[in-house]
């Protein structure tokens, strides 16, 4: 019982350790439990309450409407006030207090997924099976047989009838990316919550990483003290009275301990005091001679379940990921539903994420595995939800930091589980790099996405000399193959029937074959033959000096004679060594910008929007392909995206070096071949394709010198979304203050009012802008011209066909004076009528600069034609010229041809019924017209005109039928 200390006249902080004593009180002073309303009389009976209980946990309680000076209140306080000073402190309830804050910090890669997001929220539980190893005997691409009984780790920790007063020992096994770690996780969580494994007083987890990396001796009792500083002296893990059947260990990542079973190499030992190697306390704690009481949970890879011996295993089970669509959906919903706001965008994007995997699609293949589930959403994230306020994330970034987080430190050792001084440690991510890079890169330069078996046999195994490079490679193909490539399921599909028996494999996610062949590029390990000679050489010349005989005889014993002569040509010439390294350099950067404006007529749509597909399927007819004729577009702006620093960075943490010389060499020339490339006009496809490289280049120097070379931004078709509105505007913002587009082609782009928000900074950025065919309606208009004001150098506007009313039109009149410099304003094909457009030409006359209105196909009378035809002969204020018709009173306008081509070219993408009703009453127009003339030459005139009409009708009349052929069939 202890008091606050800060009491008032009205108000008493007084500290009970009762849950249930909250629970009597409930009913009788309301529904906060925490903070009760206690009358005086009830003091007496409140305090004999508070002093009978016995539990662990502390709760406050204000005694409001008591004075200080009652006899009731001065007692109890002074009591309080003697026993505040002497009420230890429980370490079990400090233990619990910093586990909880440890295990639920996450990484910074989760950040980017809301401030709401924890992992009580993000957690689902995978499957784990109850099963002996040898039941099924786990390998590349044979993790995904679900046999075995379905447990919970709950229940793995279940008293058994063969363990008798001895703990129970269960080794959770699972290939990279299956959620050990989460798990982990999630069981810390919810035993400091009293949620699961209540029948543990103590919970201790330890991770096999730092145990690794410790090579003094320590005692258990030292060990666990100095990692939890508040159990130094809990009698639990004493050895005496069998305290320790109370207390759990927790060993992850026990592959990265090299533990050795055998007694000659690790004594027996049971006293909790003596100082071990760390390794031999873990041997012990399995053997039960150390602590036999405590209970162990050990998590590893599937390659070192032989280091424990089946004798020190109660219970073996496999933890297998998501096995169903179900419950990856439950984990999609669980993150991309965190942030509020556009729910029903949402919840449409969760569903067709649902039915690409319903399909027994490719991706359900991969999201098998958690981690392919994390890096599905986090692409998701950055594709639909990215706004000006979130922190810079690029797709090269996400995969870098999801192979961090799933590779982070992780090296590869040849050998068992014998420790050994002199053993060579690889950097995992280097060799996944040095095979499977190997093999994705073959496959992007043959444009082949699918291989056999005997493929991967060649690439990924390879030439192999020594035992312990047989060694790495048997774990590596046990552990990590199956996380990159999986079984294809539409082989069959795809190929031919004569290879239909053929078993083919594909990267889990189609970009994580481009990320790593751009990889295997960037860091260098694509050489030529002659590289690799002259690196051999150069390495093997500082090592050996100046002496020529001493040369001669060690490279004599590995380098044919007949070319010895390069030798000592290298050794007269070094400079000839960096010329080769330099013409490297710039072979990559010539490939970037060519992969890069590569057209392919099959595939036209931007690589944005390629990876959504491959996320979200493709809904509606799907064109017949051949599953390896891919594009391959992503491969190029993955290499540009690996030269930025913060990708570098992650990237040395995983043991692949790309040197800053290499970057500098590769971005100087990677910058002449795309100002070459971009000064030739681009589709807008490979338009945005370039955007998005420049974007992940994250270069703003090299942006914005590019950017000089362009003077017109065609992205007319291309599907916009947030992220490709934030791409624009980003990489605009990286040219000078001065800098102006001539031209920014946004028509037919799905905009919408939100997107117009992320386009501000593009706006101010161009002297046109044309953003015809898009659905913005007037309350988009109202958002588009609120960025105007900062912008003065726009000339010309086109809103064609965007929805436009007459609210609109009288919105553009009213705020015209604040744009000084526009030249020419185009609100042709909308539903502007007769007085809004009366009043929008006014305002275009007493502007100082506007020269033309177009407002043809609009909901205009005979009557508001000829008002504006008036309008343009006499009145007040400028000469405007207005394009309303093809007829001005009862003569031919003088733009009538100008009118006939914009709907020409445009009649097969708009509201075709509506195009047609129009050119009918300009034909009949026309034909009044005629008839009003004398002059034969003005009749002919008048034909002519008539005959441009009827062309266009028929141009509108076969693309009807040809569209009405196509649905029909």
């Amino acid at each position: 019982m202890w008091c606050s200390g800060r009491c008032g006249p009205r108000a008493r902080m007084v500290w009970w350790r009762s849950q249930e004593a909250s629970k009597q009180l409930l009913p009788l002073y309301g529904q906060n439990v925490g903070y009760l309303k206690l009358m005086s009389t009830d003091m007496i009976s409140v305090r004999r309450l508070v002093v009978s209980t016995l539990s662990s946990r502390w709760y406050k309680v204000p005694v409001f409407g008591l004075s200080a000076a009652h006899p009731s209140v001065a007692c109890y306080l002074k009591t309080c006030k003697r026993e505040c000073h002497s009420a230890p402190i429980d370490p079990l309830d400090t233990h619990k207090q910093k586990l909880k804050l440890w295990f639920s910090h996450l990484p910074q890669e989760e950040k980017q997924f809301g401030g709401s997001f924890s992992p009580e929220t993000m957690h689902i539980n995978p499957l784990i099976l109850e099963r002996h190893p040898a039941e099924d005997k786990p390998g590349p691409f044979n993790t995904h047989q679900n046999k075995g009984v379905s447990t919970t780790v709950e229940e793995l920790f279940q008293t058994t009838l063969n363990t008798g007063d001895q703990g129970v020992n269960v080794l959770l096994y699972g290939a990279v990316g299956t959620g050990k770690s989460t798990v982990v996780r999630k069981l810390v969580l919810d035993w400091c919550s009293g949620s699961s494994l209540s029948q543990f007083q103590l919970l201790v987890p330890l991770s096999c990483e730092d145990l690794s990396q410790m090579s003094k001796n320590i005692s258990l009792r030292d060990l666990v003290g100095r990692k939890y500083v508040h159990l130094r002296k809990t009698p639990m893990l004493s050895g005496e009275l069998h305290q320790a059947r109370n207390v759990l260990f927790v060993f992850n990542g026990m592959e990265r301990m090299k533990l050795d079973f055998r007694l000659a190499s690790t004594e027996l030992c049971s006293d909790p005091n003596e100082a071990l190697p760390p390794g031999a306390i873990v041997v012990n704690l399995l053997r039960k001679y150390l602590l036999p009481e405590a209970s162990i949970l050990v998590t590893t890879r599937l390659s070192a379940l032989e280091r424990v011996p089946q004798k020190y295993v109660t219970r073996y089970a496999q933890i297998c990921g998501f096995n169903d669509p179900a419950r990856q959906r439950a984990y999609f919903t669980s993150r991309l539903l965190q942030q509020t706001g556009e729910e029903s965008r949402k919840d449409e994007l969760i569903e067709l994420l649902y039915l690409n995997l319903r399909h027994e699609s490719q991706l359900a293949a991969a999201c098998y595995l958690p981690s392919y589930c994390w890096l599905t959403c986090a692409t998701l994230h950055f594709l639909h939800f990215t706004d000006e306020k979130a922190p810079i994330r690029t797709l090269t970034g996400i995969y870098t930091s999801f192979l961090r987080l799933n590779f982070g430190g992780e090296v590869l050792e040849a050998g068992g589980g014998v420790s050994s001084q002199d053993q060579q440690q690889t950097s995992l991510m280097l060799y996944v790099v040095q095979t499977v890079g190997k093999l994705a890169f073959d496959g992007v330069t043959k444009k082949r996405a699918s291989f056999s078996e005997d493929e991967l046999e060649q690439w990924v195994g390879g030439k192999t000399k020594t035992d312990e490079e047989l060694q790495k490679l048997a774990m590596f193909r046990t552990d990590v193959l199956d996380f990159f490539l999986v079984p294809c399921v539409e082989s069959k599909r795809s190929y031919d029937r004569a290879q239909t028996d053929v078993k083919r494999y594909v990267f889990a996610v189609p970009a994580m074959q481009e990320y790593l062949a751009a990889l295997y590029v960037v860091l260098g390990e694509n050489k030529t033959a002659l590289e690799k000679l002259t690196k051999q050489v150069s390495e093997t010349i500082g090592q050996t000096g100046e002496e020529v005989t001493t040369l001669f005889s060690i490279l004599s014993k590995f380098i044919p004679f007949k070319i010895f002569a390069v030798f000592n040509l290298l050794k007269l010439f070094p400079s000839l060594l960096e010329k080769i390294s330099r013409n490297s350099k710039g072979h990559i950067a010539r490939t970037m910008a060519a992969e890069m404006f590569r057209s392919e007529d099959s595939y036209n749509e931007d690589v944005l929007d390629q990876v959504e597909q491959s996320l979200l399927g493709v809904h509606g007819p799907q064109p017949e392909q051949h599953l390896d004729k891919r594009p391959f577009e992503l491969y190029p702006i993955f290499m540009g995206g690996l030269l930025h620093y913060g990708n570098r960075r992650l990237l040395d943490q995983l043991g692949c070096s790309i040197k800053s010389e290499t970057v500098s060499q590769i971005t100087r020339t990677l910058k002449k071949q795309l100002i070459k490339e971009s000064r030739q006009k681009q589709p807008p496809e490979e338009m945005m394709d370039l955007l998005t490289l420049l974007y992940e280049f994250q270069n703003p120097r090299v942006t914005a010198e590019v950017l000089q070379s362009i003077r017109t931004i065609n992205l007319s078709t291309v599907r916009m979304t947030p992220l490709k509105c934030f791409v624009l505007s980003a990489v605009l913002s990286c040219c000078a203050p001065g800098f102006l587009l001539n031209d920014l082609i946004l028509s037919s782009c799905h905009l919408t009012q939100d997107l117009l928000h992320l386009l501000w900074p593009a706006f101010r950025r161009t002297r046109s802008l044309k953003l015809c065919d898009n659905n913005l309606l007037d309350t988009g208009v109202r958002t588009l011209l609120d960025s105007f004001p900062e912008n003065q150098s726009l000339q010309n506007l086109s809103l064609m066909h965007t929805g436009l009313g007459d609210a609109a039109a009288l919105e553009i009149a009213e705020r015209l004076g604040k744009h000084a410099g526009l030249l020419e304003l185009n609100v042709a094909y909308n539903s502007i009528g007769d007085s809004a457009a009366v009043t929008l030409v006014d305002a275009c006359r007493e502007h100082p600069t506007i020269h033309t209105v177009h407002l043809y196909l609009n909901q205009l009378t005979d009557v508001g034609k000829q008002s504006l035809y008036n309008m343009q002969k006499g009145g007040s204020g400028r000469h405007v010229r207005v394009l309303a018709s093809v007829m001005e009173g009862s003569d031919i306008s003088e733009d009538w041809h100008p009118i006939l081509s914009i709907i020409g070219k445009n009649s097969v993408s708009w509201e075709r019924e509506r195009v047609r009703d129009q050119l009918l009453v300009f034909l009949r127009d026309l034909e009044w017209g005629r008839q009003q003339q004398q002059s034969l030459w003005k009749r002919l005139h008048f034909r002519r005109v008539e005959s441009g009409v009827r062309q266009t009708l028929l141009l509108l009349e076969k693309a009807s039928s040809i569209g009405s052929g196509t649905s029909s069939h």
